[in-house]
């Protein structure tokens, strides 16, 4: 048995990865692929996951922060990137000049950029985005006219270039829900009125669908797919399936402590479980510093000697117990959180499902002390 060389590690399949995004593509014939690797591509590592992602035909990348960006630009990545939170002080001027694509919402987001376009002597590639029922980012109907007009000043004079059209749903990873077709009617009309008033063209991308919408809802595809989940194998609608998607992290740790305990014996924090029986206890070094949820205890399993085992006790920070019983267990064996389910380990989706969660949390939530490891 090979054992990683750190207490625990993630395991990321970046031919998994590629896999996921070339198939993405084949449900949007024609449309670009901008892959949002936000959260340091969703837990898997931000400038690995953006290598495969564009090797998997990707051709554009998204961030949600511009530091994000940054470290892409930083890492040598050159392709196409959007980033669409920006809050008052942010280097824009550096976005800018890294050729960074930025989003604005509103008319004093468009005028910051301008004047930070202004400043470097450089054109700034600026999406606008409408808020068409998210009631998040955007600009509401009501508002979208002067957005469009602002940003076609900007335009005018040299400064922008509006690059792209976009909205984000409230509820496409809910099959039927009435405020997918609202909202495609209002991000119809937003684009319309914005093409009207000159902001279109071949040149201008319309995007607003997610992972969900790109695998559901082929009228949302547009010019452009944004997923994000999906590119790492998750699913982002699991009451329909997989989609044929692969999971691509796997988290593993190695057994730190193994003893046996007697009957009575009260473990971890709270005595939250006590032993009906003399034991073998394991102790995992991975807690919730690592993303390892505090309310795992009696909920969440893993794979250990080729069966299943409940974590016992309360999760600590650094470590959590899971009882054996009379099946054998060493110091270094390995456990697997989760994987993808080919040697019967938990997946992520059950974690997500044993603790009321969604797989994006549990992928995301994964600790900086715990190494990625590509394969």
């Amino acid at each position: 048995m090979s054992f990683p060389m750190t207490p625990a590690e993630a395991r990321v399949d970046l031919s998994a990865i590629r896999a996921n995004v070339a198939l993405l593509g084949e449900h949007a014939p024609g449309a670009e692929i901008m892959v949002a690797i936000k959260a340091d591509g969703y837990g898997h590592g931000l400038v690995a996951v953006a290598g495969a992602c564009l090797e998997g035909g990707a051709t554009r990348l998204g961030t949600a922060y511009l530091r994000e960006a940054l470290e892409l630009r930083a890492a040598g990545v050159t392709a196409p990137i959007l980033s669409w939170i920006i809050t008052p002080g942010e280097p824009l001027e550096e976005a800018i000049v890294q050729g960074v694509e930025l989003s604005a919402g509103a008319v004093g987001m468009v005028d910051a950029i301008a004047g930070a376009a202004r400043r470097t002597g450089r054109v700034a590639r600026l999406h606008l985005e409408a808020d068409t029922g998210l009631s998040r980012g955007g600009a509401v109907l009501a508002a979208w006219p002067a957005l469009v007009d602002r940003a076609l000043a900007g335009q005018a004079e040299g400064t922008i270039e509006i690059a792209g059209l976009w909205s984000h749903f409230a509820c496409a990873d809910i099959p039927g829900h009435p405020s997918i077709e609202a909202q495609l009617t209002a991000f119809d009309e937003a684009v319309a009125f914005a093409e009207k008033a000159g902001a279109g063209g071949s040149q201008v991308i319309r995007h607003i669908a997610n992972s969900a919408a790109t695998l559901t809802l082929p009228q949302a595809r547009y010019d452009m797919i944004r997923p994000g989940l999906a590119a790492f194998g998750l699913s982002p609608v699991p009451e329909l399936g997989d989609f044929g998607l692969r999971p691509a992290m796997t988290l593993v740790a190695r057994i730190a402590l193994a003893k046996r305990v007697p009957a009575g014996s009260g473990v971890s924090y709270g005595h939250l479980y006590v032993t009906d029986r003399e034991t073998t206890l394991g102790l995992v070094p991975l807690g919730y510093a690592d993303g390892v949820p505090r309310h795992s205890t009696g909920r969440a399993e893993v794979l250990v000697g080729g069966g299943r085992r409940p974590i016992v006790g309360r999760v600590c920070m650094d470590q959590f117990m899971i009882d054996m019983e009379d099946e054998s267990l060493t110091e270094g064996d390995e456990i697997v959180l989760f994987g993808d389910g080919s040697q019967g380990e938990p997946t992520v989706q059950e974690w997500a499902d044993s603790l009321g969660t969604i797989t994006h949390e549990i992928v995301t939530g994964i600790g900086s002390r715990v190494p990625r490891v590509y394969r």
